[in-house]
């Protein structure tokens, strides 16, 4: 085949990602590592701890670098179990992307700048700005996911506080 028949092949742009679960009850786990393991491969190291905020549930913590786009793809594979409480960041050289999960809000998708920062895009200001004064607060509020915010701040804190007990030995 002549070089000018061949289709041009664009090389596939990489990304890394970091999920957190941060409680899956137990008989989910095996379920979450088949779905990321779809989409990222057999390679991956699952190492499960207990969540003490919930009885029977579990935490995780699991970072790649794979192809842009890995990180949707989990979010949507993970986001349909109800009782999944979960965060990931994927950047790559285009963009980072911060996806959150809680069974009672759903899923929240926000890009993010260099600083780790909430961007909001001139569409939701416009049409927080088309509301009145009490809508306004809450459609920017739900912009940057302040509600998802509030409800995983303390999954967060379970896992600072484990890193600072395991750095102290």
């Amino acid at each position: 085949m002549d070089l000018l028949q061949q289709p041009h092949k664009r090389p596939l742009a990489l990304s890394r990602g970091y999920l957190v679960v941060h409680s899956a009850p137990g008989a989910l786990t095996r379920h979450v590592e088949w779905a990321i393991s779809s989409v990222l491969g057999p390679q991956q190291d699952f190492s499960w701890k207990p969540q003490p905020l919930m009885a029977g549930s579990y935490r995780l913590v699991c970072e790649w670098r794979d192809r842009e786009g890995a990180g949707a793809e989990i979010t949507s594979a993970l986001r349909g179990w109800h009782y999944l409480r979960f965060e990931l960041r994927e950047e790559s050289s285009t963009e980072s992307v911060l996806y959150r999960y809680t069974p009672e809000l759903g899923i929240h998708r926000a890009v993010l700048d260099g600083a780790g920062s909430v961007m909001v895009n001139e569409h939701q200001i416009m049409s927080a700005l088309a509301l009145s004064d009490d809508n306004l607060r809450e459609v920017l509020a739900q912009s940057i996911g302040t509600e998802w915010e509030l409800e995983l701040d303390r999954f967060r804190r379970v896992e600072l506080e484990a890193n600072s007990q395991s750095e102290a030995m």
